[in-house]
């Protein structure tokens, strides 16, 4: 392969080996579909996502051979597994611009609709492949050997491999199979809790002071893939935040006589740790991951200047070019002119997207300068690094400027300003990944066009799926919250009925900007009333709520002590009970002392970079935010920024729960000793190479791991089945939340350790 003059693929350009075919689209399909659904159970729970480029040409190869012995089917050639992975890496990517966004509107008051979460991931999927294809001979072909498409040549490397002989896919399936199995027990037979939790609070001496772990496969594999140094800097902030923070609100705050503001109705010290993370740590959080962005996209702002230049000169030098050969054919302009200019029309038309031909212009624009830069930096840096977040920060802030401008700053706008960023987030996205995939083609061999047709087959198969999968994971993790404000009458109540937890019928009544009353706050978000307009329940999101458990009938459960100071709190039946923490569990108690009511579990997303997009509309657009807080987290990011360290990870760790960056932290120290073990056998420590045993059993890991949550949410709305797969209850240990969860999740950090440091086969 040569770095000057004309480049010679490994197939050559006379050659037309089977390419794309009809099989080939329905597997990448699948496996797109597949890593999609992890990716925004990732997305949503540490708010990032990892390629799946390389597991889906590894996994491609393995199939194809299977099918070849067992089925008598024709081989696949190089390219038919190229088209795999094209088709395949979509869903990774549109997954990434949707988690990272629209959550959002659970947080403003709004619904997360099927049909605005669909419309969002097609139409910027299909915004990002169109405006990429004027860019290919210019970025892929003319800056050959300038760029170096990191993930793309990787790629091309594990195919070229494969089809010389020899893979690592049973790695991948270890991994993937590990993941089920273990979050199987976890999640849907609940043999263990979800998170392990000690306190840490010397004696009582620091008050609300822990520090947990979330005992999941796709922590540990996340936290191998970005390494020991950004999975600690996440530690760090969770350390910050449970260690320090949550113990000050108590040495300070739990002598006050009446709830602080933004808590409505709990005095500081009936709070516990998580209840003071929810309603202040938060705020702190997010002011330090905004500034993390804003710093990050500082920073980037010379390259995506350079990049946009660049980008336009590529393009004007590749026109014209002939594309007689067949590794030069692109799609027609008259396909990517034309597709574009429908897709914005159909944007506007959209009514549930609610966009104005303003927001349908910006979109076009920023669309364009974003894919170019996106397209540009990946080639440079790669796809994990490209400021994904920080382009979409900076849609948000220019068009809520704009809509400033023109004084449209209320409620409605918010959604508005939302969604046009989100469709520049998922174009920009998709547009980084269809170049890794156009540079992988270029040095396999590949047809441009065939891979343009593959990867908008694979945004469309998995931008249907994604919307219920984003859907399914909101329903299955949502919780209930009986309320009661006499004083408030819903002004305006949907006529759609709705069961509450109690089994009555409500309608649905929908807060978007917080109601402060004499001796109340009625907060954002979605309620069920009654006919007369009364709250009854505030419905807590499975995505960005702050509620992590579902209260259950207690069986079997006897008399409890209730303290003199013991909270009160309405239980599901809209009945006045007393909360009491005995042994572990959170009780709802009644007048005698039984237990009428015990909290259940359950895994909320946090979605971090959903809480900085709303952080920025509600500054813009006239939202209401506790100021101080959030600036206490702008001046916390800024500190960590001074003292060398990359302060978004800190500001990750720092809003997110410690259980989710403890659990990251071991997958990072697990890849540690890897590097350290194959340094010292081998004289490498590759076990951070895209297709090294470590890295691909972590992939498999987090596959695993996430496609069984999204079961697992699936079977929360299923009593029957879910009541018949719990074994909790027949399994003495089930209900240990301190070293018993640590047990099975250290075994398998220990099975990952010994894959990391595997001698791989040759290549």
């Amino acid at each position: 392969m040569s770095e000057a003059g004309e480049h010679q693929p490994f197939v050559p350009p006379d050659q037309s080996p089977r390419e794309l075919t009809v099989r080939g689209v329905l597997i990448g399909a699948v496996l797109g579909i597949i890593f999609a659904a992890s990716s925004v159970y990732l997305g949503l729970k540490v708010g990032l996502t990892v390629s799946a480029s390389i597991p889906v040409a590894v996994l491609s190869i393995t199939l194809f051979r299977w099918a070849q012995k067992a089925l008598r089917l024709a081989p696949a050639s190089i390219l038919e597994n190229n088209i795999v992975q094209t088709t395949g890496s979509a869903g990774e990517s549109i997954a990434a611009g949707v988690a990272f966004t629209l959550p959002s509107l659970l947080l403003m008051g709004f619904e997360l609709e099927l049909s605005r979460t669909l419309l969002v991931a097609l139409f910027g999927g299909l915004i990002g492949v169109l405006m990429m294809i004027p860019l290919r001979h210019g970025l892929i072909v003319k800056d050959h050997g300038k760029l170096a498409y990191p993930e793309g040549t990787a790629c091309a490397d594990v195919l070229i491999v494969g089809e010389q002989g020899g893979t690592n896919a049973k790695t991948v399936f270890i991994g993937f199979f590990v993941g089920v199995g273990y979050a199987a027990l976890n999640l849907i037979t609940k043999l263990w809790k979800d998170v392990s939790e000690v306190a840490v609070d010397f004696g009582g001496r620091l008050k609300g002071a822990l520090l947990a772990f979330e005992v999941s496969p796709p922590m540990l594999g996340v936290g191998y893939i970005i390494g020991p140094r950004v999975s600690a800097n996440m530690m760090a902030g969770g350390m910050l935040s449970f260690l320090v923070l949550v113990p000050l609100v108590h040495i300070f705050g739990d002598s006050m006589p009446t709830p602080m503001y933004p808590e409505g109705s709990k005095r500081i010290a009936e709070m516990s740790a998580y209840a003071i993370r929810n309603a202040y740590i938060l705020y702190v959080g997010a002011g330090a991951v905004a500034t993390g962005g804003f710093i990050a996209l500082a920073r980037a702002i010379p390259t995506i200047v350079g990049a946009f230049r660049g980008g336009l000169a590529n393009l004007r030098a590749g026109q014209g070019q002939s594309a007689q050969r067949r590794t030069e054919r692109d799609l027609p302009m008259s396909v990517v002119g034309g597709g574009a200019l429908a897709l914005v029309l159909a944007i506007w038309l959209a009514p549930v997207l609610g966009i104005n031909l303003v927001s349908a212009a910006l979109i076009l624009l920023f669309g364009f300068f974003f894919v170019t830069v996106s397209s540009r930096i990946t080639g440079e840096i790669g796809s994990s690094s490209n400021p994904i977040s920080g382009m979409t920060v900076a849609t948000l802030l220019i068009t809520c400027g704009l809509f400033v401008a023109v004084s449209w700053t209320g409620v409605g706008y918010k959604a508005m300003a939302l969604t046009t960023a989100a469709l520049v987030c998922v174009s920009a996205s998709v547009a980084g990944a269809t170049s890794q995939d156009l540079k992988t083609g270029f040095l396999v061999g590949g047809t441009p066009r065939a891979q343009q047709i593959a990867i908008s087959a694979g945004v469309i198969t998995s931008a249907v799926v994604i919307g219920f999968v984003l859907i399914q994971l909101n329903q299955g993790a949502t919780t209930h919250k009986a309320v009661a404000v006499p004083q408030y009458t819903a002004a305006t109540i949907e006529q759609v009925p709705e069961q509450g937890p109690d089994g009555k019928s409500y309608r649905v009544h929908y807060v978007r900007e917080d109601v402060v009353l004499p001796d109340a706050v009625v907060a954002r978000g979605k309620y069920l009333v009654d006919d007369a307009g009364q709250l009854a329940f505030l419905v807590d999101p499975g995505v960005c709520g702050t509620q992590p458990f579902r209260w259950e009938r207690a069986e079997a459960v006897a008399k409890v002590t209730v303290p003199p100071n013991a909270p009160s709190e309405l239980g599901p039946d809209r009945v006045g009970y007393r909360l009491v923490e005995d042994g572990g569990a959170r009780l709802l108690v009644d007048a005698e002392g039984n237990a009428v009511w015990r909290a259940r579990s359950v895994v909320k997303f946090d979605a971090p970079k959903a809480q900085l997009f709303r952080l920025i509309i509600d500054g813009t657009l006239g939202g209401k935010l506790p100021w101080g807080l959030v600036l206490v987290g702008v001046l916390l990011a800024v500190m960590m920024e001074m003292v060398g360290v990359a302060s978004l990870p800190f500001a990750v760790g720092l809003y997110l729960p410690v259980s989710t960056s403890a659990g990251i932290f071991i997958g990072g120290v697990v890849r540690l000793l890897v590097d350290r073990q194959r340094k010292k056998t081998q004289g490498t420590t590759s076990g951070g190479d895209d297709f090294s045993p470590g890295m691909l059993m972590a992939s498999g890991l987090i596959a695993g791991g996430a496609i069984t949550g999204v079961l697992q949410s699936i079977i929360e709305t299923l009593p029957t089945a879910k009541k018949a797969l719990d074994l909790s209850d027949a399994f003495p240990l089930a209900g240990i939340d301190t070293w018993w969860p640590l047990v099975p999740f250290l075994a398998m950090a220990a099975a990952l350790y010994f894959v990391g440091v595997r001698r791989e086969s040759p290549r």
